[in-house]
């Protein structure tokens, strides 16, 4: 008993130290978020044509119009 007890208080306190460590980093994520939206955009607006045109030839052929 006396062992979980003193793991139970080792997992507790990293816990604890590792909530008041993360301050988190706002302008970082909001980067990160605004590349990748971004890169989404830029890749549909690139490849979106090529994607469609290949979207309506697989659909025509299985429903043979």
């Amino acid at each position: 008993m006396r062992r979980i007890h003193s793991w139970w208080v080792a997992v507790t306190a990293d816990m604890r130290a590792l909530a008041e460590d993360e301050t988190g980093d706002v302008p970082g994520w909001v980067l990160v978020t605004l590349m990748t939206a971004g890169l989404v955009v830029l890749i549909w607006a690139v490849a979106g044509p090529a994607l469609t045109g290949l979207f309506e030839q697989a659909i025509s052929r299985v429903s043979g119009l």
